[in-house]
């Protein structure tokens, strides 16, 4: 029996009822769910990794609404086809036009849809896989209301797929018994979309056999999976997983196999901003005061590979990632601000700052011992003076410990000059 279609569109909802997972926007109370009801949606951006339903929901929300929807991929789509589907738009009641990764819309274009927006021609909803602070102009970012999604939890994964075996023709039709999920679920990482494929991938491997019911296993699904590797799909397939691979290269400072990961994603077209930002933010997490100079060289890196483009932009990305493989590295600034986070998140967030560093601009908080008592450190020998700027419940915490490399060393012997700390 074979299907033509793939397993992710045959297993599409077509009512938020059947959606799985974010119910704080399509739950019963979730926001979203909300707006539907009113039966009026503002323009959205959907933001969210892959496989957790962004254009799913732009399908029901047309459907619910029951308005035409206008779907434009900015892949592949251009100011051009924005202009047709406006005139198209013109002749129907409260359209919405779709747009799929629309962050890779570029200034021109998303000013092209910055007009259409504010004159209420179409209801705009936007996919996106990456931070929209970023990726989308402010003028455009401002009238759309932002609506996270969440990567699917495991629970929420082995509900689809048992539902995808009890539901779906091709796997009905195989017997298909879920025995392990282990690998389907680490294979897929939350992306629905690539969970149902590796589940119908499976399923056909062991069909060949002829052999029914096909019981999914762990093993199975590795075998599979590595008889049918996929091409570089920048649109979500190997996407994250090459993404991954080139980063981890790099932190682990191998430049052959950061030049190769790294050319795995420019052959594939993968888009120069992507590969450029996630540069700048290893550079920060795992290289950071080791070398701070990495960081600087990161964003221009950046900066120069989007005034470049393809293909020089390749030379521009090979030297930046192959200083970030060989340079020393630390994550000490990383692990300082997630030690930091997570003593605000537990006990810290409602702790006084003290008197002695508040800022005391009015008399009032001058008369109620705003800043009494500080100490302006240029008045002091070396530029310091011992005093206590944590609340005091927490006074004795080390958030920042510096790494063991030649940089953090001066660190450290600068803070064991200062504060006398190991």
């Amino acid at each position: 029996m074979t299907m033509l279609v793939p397993i992710a569109e045959r297993q599409r909802p077509n009512v938020l009822s059947k959606m799985v997972g974010n119910d704080h926007l399509i739950g019963p109370q979730g926001i979203l769910t909300k707006l539907i009801q009113t039966g009026k949606i503002p323009s959205i951006i959907f933001w969210g990794p892959p496989g957790v339903g962004k254009t799913t929901l732009a399908n029901i929300v047309a459907q619910e609404l029951a308005t035409k929807l206008f779907i434009l991929n900015a892949t592949q789509n251009g100011v051009k086809d924005i202009r047709e589907i406006v005139e198209q738009a013109s002749h129907e009641k409260n359209p919405i036009l779709f747009i799929d990764e629309i962050h890779r819309f570029n200034k021109g274009q998303q000013d092209n849809l910055l007009h259409i927006v504010e004159k209420g021609v179409v209801t705009l909803i936007g996919a996106t896989t990456e931070n929209p602070s970023f990726e989308l102009n402010k003028a455009l970012l401002s009238r759309c209301q932002v609506f996270v999604l969440n990567t699917l939890t495991n629970t929420e994964l082995i509900t689809l797929a048992e539902r995808a075996v009890e539901t779906d023709e091709f796997l009905k039709h195989n017997g298909v018994v879920i025995k392990e999920t282990q690998a389907l679920l680490a294979l897929s990482g939350g992306d629905a979309r690539k969970l149902l494929n590796i589940l119908e991938i499976a399923t056909a491997y062991i069909a060949q056999t002829n052999k029914k019911p096909v019981h999914i296993t762990d093993s199975i699904v590795q075998e599979a999976i590595h008889t049918n590797v996929a091409v570089y799909d920048k649109n979500g397939e190997q996407h994250y997983d090459i993404i991954s691979a080139f980063i981890k290269s790099m932190r682990g400072s191998d430049p052959q196999a950061t030049v190769y990961w790294l050319a795995r994603m420019i052959d594939g077209g993968e888009d120069v901003a992507f590969i450029a930002r996630r540069m700048i933010i290893f550079a920060a997490e795992d290289i950071g005061l080791a070398n701070p100079n990495a960081l600087l060289i990161a964003n221009t890196c950046f900066d120069s590979v989007n005034k470049i483009g393809y293909p020089e932009a390749r030379i521009i990305l090979s030297q930046c990632a192959l200083y970030l493989a060989t340079a020393a590295k630390s994550n000490s600034a990383y692990k300082a601000i997630e030690k930091a986070l997570d003593t605000v998140q537990k006990n810290g967030r409602n702790l006084s700052v003290p008197l002695h560093i508040r800022n005391a601009p009015t008399q009032l908080m001058k008369d109620l011992n705003y800043g009494k008592g500080y100490q302006y450190s240029h008045n002091y020998n070396n530029n310091f003076s011992k005093q206590d700027y944590l609340p005091e419940s927490i006074r004795d915490t080390i958030f920042y410990e510096p790494g063991n490399n030649a940089k953090e060393k001066e660190i450290t012997k600068f803070l064991q000059e200062r504060w006398g700390t190991p």
